[in-house]
């Protein structure tokens, strides 16, 4: 049993998918690992590390001849696949729906592609979960990145020549970035308060100590589809949360979006008006600017400002803390895999349930339910 671990080629991207402590214990279930030279360099992963725990240290080509398992952060082109064998799994965070025609390419090259963001939210399944993991230190910097931006301090402070009022910081969307990132401000002393279309999501809000913001008695506001995801909102429930949280934003020195809706372009949450409702010097941090964005005016990768308002949409959350993101991404592929260990085979054996959920492609053709309706 050969794995590859291709350096990462996507813009910006710094993450690496396997590390040198998940090297050593793949090595532990006797694969041979191949690690294209430098993979881990972006995340503070050295060479020398990777060949200490065990692994060659190849080019792309070499790493690729021969392997049985491809891992990868983000899904490789195609085009740099060149020999790699038929029936491969190739095991990464895939975008299915954004990527859908990469799929088909893979599927041409007889890949089994196992999309990682396609994991089942069940309880076994926790330690394989690459979205909360990543969405986890994305809520984490998404406070760090708007503290680096607004000009004032975040706690109460009481000093001889005066005192210095709290931060007051929304949370929109309550997943698993969202928590993380009413738990971050509050840690800094910030005022936090957060809203969600989920109902359950109240209960959590009020752990951290943060104050709910929710519309009441309308309809919509159950909000939670399959697995935990929110789903899209009723019409009449939009138009009574846009009335509550205009009227909460105009308050806000500082507002985190987080809300996703997988398959669909992330829903507008902030208009420009509510932008412009906001004090100057105010800070918008939107986590889903990549798919479509959360906020009117963000744009992927930049920090632009309108109406006296800073709007952060910083690509790749996750990768702007790559050692620390690497290590996780990595343990949820290596859990994933030696979950599946096959002594006698030698090789990962997956069941239907989870299989069936990450299996994107296999036999030459595209095969989730999900992306072919």
């Amino acid at each position: 049993m050969k794995i590859a671990v291709l350096k990462e080629a996507a813009l910006a991207e710094r993450r690496v998918a396997a590390t040198p402590e998940t090297v050593k214990k793949f090595i532990g279930l006797q694969a041979n690992v191949a690690v294209e030279v430098g993979a881990g360099l972006a995340a503070s992963f050295a060479d020398a590390a990777y060949r200490d725990a065990g692994a060659t240290l190849v080019s792309r080509s070499e790493a690729l001849a021969g392997a049985d398992i491809v891992l990868a952060v983000q899904g490789p082109d195609p085009d740099s696949l060149a020999g790699v064998n038929a029936g491969a799994w190739l095991v990464a965070g895939l975008n299915p729906f954004g990527e859908r025609a990469r799929l088909d390419r893979y599927a041409a090259l007889g890949l089994e592609a196992l999309a990682m963001e396609f994991m089942p939210r069940i309880t076994r399944a926790q330690s394989m979960d690459i979205l909360s993991s990543q969405s986890n230190l994305a809520g984490y910097k998404a406070v760090l990145d708007a503290a680096a931006e607004y000009d004032r301090a975040f706690p109460m402070m009481m000093t001889a020549a005066g005192t210095v009022s709290a931060a007051k910081l929304f949370v929109m969307g309550v997943g698993v970035a969202g928590l993380q990132a009413i738990a971050t401000a509050r840690r800094l002393g910030a005022q936090v308060s957060a809203t969600d279309v989920r109902a359950a999501t109240r209960e959590q809000i009020l752990s951290l100590g943060a104050k709910p913001i929710f519309v009441e008695n309308v309809k919509g506001i159950e909000g939670e589809g399959t697995g935990g995801y929110a789903t899209e909102m009723s019409d009449e429930y939009k138009a009574a949360q846009a009335e509550l949280v205009s009227a909460h934003i105009a308050k806000q020195d500082i507002v985190i979006t987080t809300a996703l809706i997988p398959g669909r372009p992330a829903p507008r949450l902030i208009s420009d008006a509510q932008i412009a409702s906001m004090k100057p010097g105010g800070v918008i941090v939107d986590l889903a600017v990549e798919q479509g964005g959360n906020v009117e005016g963000a744009v992927a990768g930049e920090i632009v400002e309108r109406h006296g308002v800073k709007i952060i949409g910083h690509r790749n959350v996750p990768s702007r803390l790559a050692t620390d993101a690497s290590a996780l991404f990595a343990r949820n592929l290596f859990n994933f895999l030696s979950a599946f260990w096959d002594k006698e085979a030698g090789r990962p054996v997956l069941d239907e349930e989870i299989g069936n959920a990450v299996r994107v492609t296999q036999g030459g053709k595209v095969v989730h339910e999900r992306l072919l309706q």
